[in-house]
């Protein structure tokens, strides 16, 4: 099968390094991808948000399936357009992913509150406001830490958490006074404050079935401590050491198999990977943060290493709602992802900094990791009398360096030791991923 991945990022590069071990593959395509990426795949030049590119490629390239990794393509209805295109062209392209209806699961706040609060899904209270002044007027509604959301797509960084009066102030002027957010913060969703531990359950998705993968731990503050402003993510580990048995079947029952039950009943005809952002309380009761509807950035750095499965098998079966015919194995090594991020992120922050201590592939010499490349380019560099091709900075998140060990300190260790020979300028990441005590 001929495959093509939309997207460009450290997601997009466990995507495809996962597929390039499946036989069934005979050509992997990537748009736009990025350095590390393109030692798996042809990588296009061509925009994850540009659909009629991306169709008109899919067409004339004869793709037999689509693998759809960013949100916003998902929100603008790549889904529908592949599949529409395909028709128009006599031909089925299958596409992993849920199409444009499904996607305001992510796209918007206020759409899954609705959705969770009408099947009775746990979740926190909330209202939702459209009028800044009118919002002015209900700071404190649900007391204090109060949770700001912009209702729309802001890169995972819509969110802001006031712990007092005058800081609410400062969030709603920056939501929808300056508009930090653009049109995100048109609406904003005030929710009441949970306390716990946050925790993350991915799960393939089809019309019939909800299967979740291996549960992994999300470390969303910038600097070690859970300390600094929130990020897409600086680090994972899998499984998480919030989970136990008795708790997956708690989430069985109280979350995954209402939502499933919500999505027939509201004719949601969702097909991919559902995300589940999750608070485990104090008293051990689950309730849902958010929903995503694509893999998570950086947990698939960590969970799909993980999978013995063929993923091309899974995600076929999904496109053909087959998945309850499939039995996913995982390995029962432990997983740790670190994440190496530019000076500034996730504020203003340079690009084209030289990457040192990658081999040409853009792995580690002599290394047990994988490096997973996020914001990286190929740029020619000059020293003295030598000039040749290197690895560059291109965005906020670089690189996430992912070992496997026996332990979760095995598998820590390894991680920190192998990020440990990568430099560039600026270069910062956490040094408490995989710790034994979950992170706030």
């Amino acid at each position: 099968m001929k495959v093509l991945i939309v997207g460009g990022g450290g997601r997009e590069h466990a995507i495809i390094w996962k597929l390039a071990e499946s036989q069934k593959v005979t050509k992997l395509y990537c748009a736009p991808g990025n350095a590390g990426i393109a030692n798996h795949a042809e990588c296009l030049p061509i925009k994850a948000e540009d659909l009629e590119g991306i169709c008109d490629f899919a067409v004339s390239a004869e793709i037999d399936m689509a693998v759809i990794g960013p949100e916003v393509p998902l929100a603008m209805g790549m889904v529908d357009a592949l599949e529409s295109a395909g028709k128009k062209a006599g031909k089925e392209i299958m596409v992993f992913g849920p199409n444009k209806k499904c996607s305001q699961l992510e796209a918007s706040k206020s759409f899954t509150k609705d959705f969770l609060s009408r099947h009775k899904i746990p979740t926190a209270g909330y209202r939702e406001f459209t009028d800044k002044q009118e919002l002015l007027e209900n700071i404190g509604i649900f007391g204090f830490p109060m949770v700001l959301k912009a209702d729309g797509l802001a890169a995972g960084k819509g969110v802001i958490i006031a712990a007092n009066k005058e800081e609410a102030k400062k969030g709603i002027e920056s939501l929808m006074g300056s508009r930090d957010f653009g049109a995100a913060g048109d609406k904003v969703v005030v929710e009441e404050f949970l306390r716990g531990v946050e925790a993350s359950v991915l799960c393939f998705v089809d019309e019939k079935t909800i299967i979740p993968m291996e549960s992994a731990q999300d470390y969303k503050r910038i600097f070690s401590g859970d300390e600094g402003p929130n990020t897409g993510g600086m680090g994972t580990y899998s499984p998480s050491l919030v989970f136990d048995e008795k708790l997956e079947k708690r989430i069985r029952r109280e979350i995954l198999d209402p939502t499933l039950e919500g999505f027939r009943v509201d004719g949601l005809d969702f097909k991919g990977v559902l995300f589940i952002g999750l608070m485990i309380q104090e008293d051990g009761s689950p309730k849902v943060i958010e929903f995503n509807n694509r893999f998570g950035d950086p947990e698939a750095q960590s969970i799909l290493p993980r999978m013995e499965t063929d993923l091309m098998d899974v995600l076929f079966a999904v496109c053909k709602n087959r998945l309850s015919d499939i039995s996913i194995r995982w390995s029962k090594q432990k997983a740790v992802c670190v994440v190496a991020a530019s000076g500034g992120y996730p504020g203003e922050y340079l690009k084209g900094i030289e990457i040192n201590g990658l081999a040409k592939n853009g792995q580690i010499y002599g290394s047990d990791a994988i490096v997973f490349h996020a914001g990286t380019a190929i740029d020619h560099i000059c020293h003295g009398s030598y000039c040749g091709q290197t690895f560059v900075t291109a965005g906020g998140r670089v690189l996430g360096v992912t070992a496997l060990g026996d332990t979760h300190e095995e598998a820590r260790k390894k991680a920190y030791e192998n990020i440990g020979g990568i430099r560039f300028e600026g270069m910062q990441y956490r040094d408490d991923i995989g710790l034994i005590t979950p992170p706030k």
